[in-house]
């Protein structure tokens, strides 16, 4: 698979970055059983031998599962932490964290964001986590506050580079001017069925500050992928359908599947 560099960073990504939001197959920790691990061990590995260098997480996946069942793969697997790049994301608070009374919310606190981080870090059982974002905005955050603490976690070797995600223009500027370092990556949701990105100025300024965009969900939850369908209660349905029609004609007369065609387009931009 091609690899590219993330932002203007010593980091090299493939194209495709394989996101592992459900290879827990819960969010439960009582309800991860052997055969749920068995399931998302044999996809993370798939994923690897098809060339995927790139996988994403966050310490809400599988309310940290998944950076579990990940670690205990990088660590089975020789040489497999030395060509991957590992990704995760910190800032989304469950409610009753740390306590009964906390209510569900977004937290780019210092301490919240290293202490995040840490928590990562012992979950993957690395060192250094190659890549770590923001992952929405939190609109009481600190731009101060946030460059503290990436600057410790710099400075500490627990993290390589650093990005966002889900953020509007405007948004990664104003961090970005508090950080000492760069931010390399914004991770936006962008696909065929969701074009904001074009119209809101994030690939504007991915061009203009050297910035890569990553794309989540990039077949739309699987509605673009092959045999997806769009769900009858969602508002864009007629339209969602008649995308689709539009896909399926163009991929058969290109020899090509609607997968391939939807992250095509994708790839282009």
């Amino acid at each position: 698979m091609n690899s590219q560099p993330l932002g203007g960073s010593s980091l090299a990504s493939s194209r495709l970055a394989y996101g592992c939001m459900r290879i827990a197959g819960t969010m439960d920790r009582s309800q991860l059983t052997s055969e749920r691990e068995a399931t998302g061990r044999r996809a993370v590995l798939a994923a690897y031998e098809a060339g995927y260098t790139h996988f994403d997480h966050a310490d809400i996946y599988g309310n940290g599962l998944c950076e579990e069942i990940f670690g205990r793969v990088l660590r089975e697997v020789p040489g497999m932490r030395d060509r991957v790049l590992v990704a995760t994301k910190c800032g989304i608070r469950w409610k009753g964290d740390p306590d009964a009374s906390a209510p569900h919310r977004w937290d780019f606190s210092r301490e919240h964001i290293v202490r995040s981080c840490e928590a990562s870090l012992r979950r993957l059982g690395l060192e250094r986590i190659d890549l770590y974002m923001l992952h929405r905005p939190d609109y009481l955050a600190d731009p101060q506050e946030i460059a503290a603490a990436f600057s410790d976690l710099k400075w500490q070797g627990k993290v390589r580079e650093f990005g966002v995600s889900n953020f509007r223009p405007s948004y990664l500027s104003m961090i970005r001017a508090a950080c000492p370092m760069p931010l390399v990556v914004n991770q936006v949701e962008m696909h065929l069925a969701r074009l904001d990105c074009l119209e809101d100025g994030t690939l504007d300024q991915c061009l203009e500050d050297g910035i890569t965009p990553v794309s989540w969900s990039p077949l739309a939850g699987g509605v673009l992928g092959d045999g997806g369908r769009p769900d009858p209660n969602d508002p864009r349905a007629d339209g969602l359908r008649a995308l689709l029609g539009v896909l399926d004609a163009m991929a058969k007369r290109l020899g090509v599947s609607r997968t391939v065609l939807s992250l095509a387009w994708l790839l282009k931009h």
